[in-house]
């Protein structure tokens, strides 16, 4: 049995060499900051119609009321940066996540491998493994366990790195010696603020009822009329990604299941606004896009057109 400290930068090695972005750990405790945070986003109805985010609070505020006996939180980061971009500008936009295969699944499989590794060289481990898939914190304890730091967008950033990565941790019963919280370095921009379209974007919140992945892939009901400019986001949105200045250090990911597939990438416009059954299926097989069904994705392509139109005819008179 190797000594927390000892454990701790073994685990690091063996994450690193298993292609992770990045690799943390802290303290398995109570989010003290972000309880009172938590409840007033929840309070002010910034949720909107994602219920579920209201449900387990205790135990997405106490990762030992998720796993009992509960020691250490290991928070992972998995880069999905991609290169290429879609060839058509004026084709509707797809968030650079759902480029490839369903991160879940990808994420997940990268992540047993490790799970191995600690139970072969720290003996009778209990643990549990999360990817965006039970009532976690995930950029609470990527910020805790020195990842990278909540941007004024929320989402978390790394030096050196930028934000494209998914997050995962790993829950378990070894005390493992923790890294210290990482710092802000946003410092006065404000960018991401500045460039939602929606007014979504607070300093360090995000007003779920008004951001545009919110309405692309959560809402189920129809997109209200006027809901703002989705600046021709067709699933999800990254903008406040793209301009943040720190995303400059994006490297490409080096993971298969992230590449996109050429027929997506080449996809015009009107082969978006004509999409049927049978092309979704083709295109989205296995991808994070399923989630909204084709009727979704046709549904905010639908606003998208509509949009324009109605910007086209603001201002004009009847004659």
């Amino acid at each position: 049995m190797y000594a927390p400290g000892e454990a701790a930068t073994r685990i690091k090695e063996k994450a690193r060499e298993l292609g992770f972005l990045a690799c943390g750990i802290a303290k398995a405790d109570f989010l003290t900051e972000d309880a009172p945070r938590l409840e007033q986003w929840l309070r002010d109805g910034k949720n909107a119609q994602m219920g579920y985010m209201a449900n387990h609070f205790d135990m997405r505020l106490d990762p030992r009321k998720l796993m009992p006996g509960a020691k250490s939180v290991i928070s992972l980061a998995y880069n999905y940066f991609t290169a290429p971009k879609q060839l058509d500008p004026e084709a509707p936009k797809l968030s650079t996540y759902a480029y490839g295969r369903d991160y879940h699944k990808v994420v997940k499989q990268r992540m047993k491998p490790l799970m191995d590794f600690i139970k072969e060289n720290c003996g009778d481990v209990d643990m549990r493994a999360f990817t965006d898939s039970a009532p976690v914190l995930e950029k609470a304890w990527a910020q805790k366990a020195g990842i990278g730091w909540r941007g004024k967008h929320t989402n978390v950033i790394r030096q050196g790195n930028g934000s494209f990565f998914f997050l995962c941790e790993i829950i378990l019963d070894l005390e493992l010696a923790p890294d210290a919280p990482a710092t802000d370095h946003c410092g006065t921009c404000r960018r991401c603020i500045d460039a939602c379209p929606t007014d979504a974007i607070t300093p360090y919140g995000v007003d779920g009822s008004k951001c545009i992945s919110y309405f692309t892939i959560e809402l189920k009901d129809a997109i209200p009329t006027g809901a703002g400019d989705f600046k021709n986001w067709a699933f999800g949105c990254d903008i406040c990604q793209q301009v943040c200045p720190w995303n400059r250090f994006s490297k490409p990911h080096n993971e298969p299941d992230f590449d996109p597939k050429p027929e997506l990438m080449q996809l015009t416009s009107d082969e978006w606004h004509g999409m049927t059954e049978i092309l979704f299926e083709e295109l989205f097989q296995g991808s994070p896009v399923k989630r909204t069904k084709c009727e979704g994705l046709k549904r905010n392509l639908r606003y998208l057109r509509d949009e324009v139109h109605h910007r086209g005819t603001e201002g004009t008179e009847e004659i």
